[in-house]
């Protein structure tokens, strides 16, 4: 496996045990449609969270939050919509992001709560 995915992979773990911790409820991870993905949706407070993970290493460029740009926030936006359409979801719908930073001695999580909207 490329050494980005696990990368992503290790961090939607770290993300989905963080938002366990917080009391929210995973709905679904990786879900899809079409060309888009959603990391994980979960449910907390009576309202649906569509929740982006974006993880690097200590030596990035750009903090992890600022990766996920105006096309990524629509294809996540996009599947959200089918998402709740199809599920017949009537609650409010916030879009969240779980920045992640790698550091030699531990991680850094930073929950973005109403990142963006639709």
């Amino acid at each position: 496996m490329a050494k980005h995915i696990e990368t992503g992979k290790f961090g939607e773990d770290l993300a989905t045990e963080f938002l366990i911790k917080k009391g929210y409820k995973i709905l679904e991870r990786n879900y899809r449609h079409r060309r888009s993905e959603i990391d994980i949706i979960a449910e907390f407070n009576n309202e649906i969270i569509f929740v982006e993970v974006k993880t690097r290493h200590e030596n990035y460029l750009i903090e992890p939050q600022y990766a996920v740009h105006k096309i990524k926030q629509r294809l996540i936006i996009y599947a959200a919509n089918y998402y709740l359409v199809s599920n017949k979801i009537e609650n409010w719908a916030r879009f969240d992001i779980i920045a992640i930073v790698i550091y030699p001695e531990g991680v850094e999580i930073k929950h973005l709560e109403s990142a963006f909207t639709a």
